[in-house]
């Protein structure tokens, strides 16, 4: 796999990818080298359990505050403010 297609496989893994990639990438799992394919799908897999991984060792629980503005501004049915 070259480096475009390493690329578009993390922007898969991200949810991050545009129509123009897209189409890239759906030119990639059309090819006929079941290799590449099979290549692309496991870097995507690979790339998602990082990134739950990385999130789940990262994650901390928000100050009880932020939950309770919240909270209210969902009852007011109004955007929360940055403080």
């Amino acid at each position: 796999m070259n480096s475009r297609q390493m690329d578009l496989a993390h922007t898969v893994a991200l949810g991050s990818i545009d129509d123009g990639d897209r189409h890239e990438v759906q030119e990639l799992l059309d090819n006929e080298d079941p290799a590449l394919r099979t290549e692309f799908t496991e870097e995507v897999g690979n790339t998602r359990e990082a990134l739950s991984i990385l999130a789940t060792a990262s994650a901390t629980t928000p100050p009880q505050a932020l939950r309770a503005r919240l909270l209210a501004a969902i009852a007011a049915e109004q955007p929360p403010v940055a403080s």
